[in-house]
């Protein structure tokens, strides 16, 4: 009977602590947003919230209110973002155990940085949503939400300078800007991407904890008008010296010579290219659902 009794005890707390026992979600908003929009960060959270009963959802901040984080999507240094994102997460008790991760847009290789250069907690799955992993906003066709007058200003300045360092530190979008009729510059003066996408040489730490995680999702929108070429939302991207070609991950430099393990990680299962038909972060619930929900239960 005492057996019986402490198995019951043992199923029962079981089913009691199910729904704590989900994964903690991480997510980070792209360009032009900010952590709470009901009508996008704040409506994931919900959603998620509502299908996995218990989960502890967190949706980044970087700043103090809603204003800073907006404009931060666009002003704030993006290396400083990741320390204040890999401090947040560190402190954060809900996370000690391990979290998924999801980033919309440029969120997308945000993240992927926090996994690189941060590994505790640890990220377990990451899931891109849109995110430009070879770089993008290669001319800058469209601009989010309404921030028109923010974006004809970038576009100015990116034409005038984006490799500079006044640029580079202060311009969010000019640290993942690939330029591929300068990539010689690119390699050299990007403070952001060129350093994650191993283009100076390799880090091992990088590579290895890129590696630990147990799936890299990538979703690619069919439809993008924003991003330019938008197979970098797969890690594609142009021929070197031309703006017409674009080629696939695996005939890069980055896939055949394995700088990030990319290609080991390929072939253990752990990548995946997920298409979605659509403009730029345009997808239905639905479909959120049975395709993105699976990743984090």
């Amino acid at each position: 009977m005492a057996a019986i009794g402490a198995a019951v005890l043992v199923l029962l707390g079981l089913c009691l602590g199910g729904a704590a026992a989900a994964v903690p979600l991480v997510i980070w908003h792209g360009m032009g947003d900010s952590c709470c929009n009901p009508q996008s960060m704040g409506y994931i959270k919900k959603i998620v919230e509502n299908k996995i009963p218990g989960i502890y959802v967190l949706s980044l901040k970087i700043g103090s209110n809603l204003i800073q984080d907006m404009e931060n999507s666009f002003f704030m240094n993006v290396n400083d973002q990741v320390r204040e994102v890999c401090s947040q997460l560190a402190k954060d008790p809900h996370l000690k155990g391990g979290y998924n991760a999801m980033g919309f847009s440029q969120g997308g290789q945000f993240l992927r940085a926090v996994a690189q250069r941060c590994p505790s907690p640890p990220m377990l799955n990451l899931i891109s949503v849109g995110g430009q992993h070879q770089g993008s906003v290669y001319g800058f066709p469209r601009c989010p939400g309404e921030s028109s007058h923010i974006c004809d200003w970038i576009r100015k300045t990116l034409d005038l300078g984006a490799y500079t360092q006044a640029v580079q530190e202060h311009l969010v979008q000019a640290e993942y800007w690939h330029d591929p009729l300068k990539e010689e510059d690119y390699r050299k003066n990007s403070i952001f991407l060129a350093d994650i996408n191993q283009e100076r040489g390799i880090n091992e730490t990088y590579k290895k904890n890129l590696m630990s995680l147990k799936k890299f999702v990538m979703v690619k929108f069919l439809n993008d008008t924003m991003v330019d070429p938008p197979i970098s939302e797969w890690f594609g991207f142009y021929k070197s010296g031309q703006a017409k070609e674009t080629i696939p991950l695996k005939e890069t430099s980055l896939y055949i010579e394995d700088r990030l393990g990319l290609q080991e990680m390929d072939k253990a299962g752990k990548l995946v290219f997920l298409g979605v038909k659509g403009d730029h972060l345009h997808f239905s619930e639905d479909w959120f659902y049975s395709t993105i929900l699976p990743f984090l239960q």
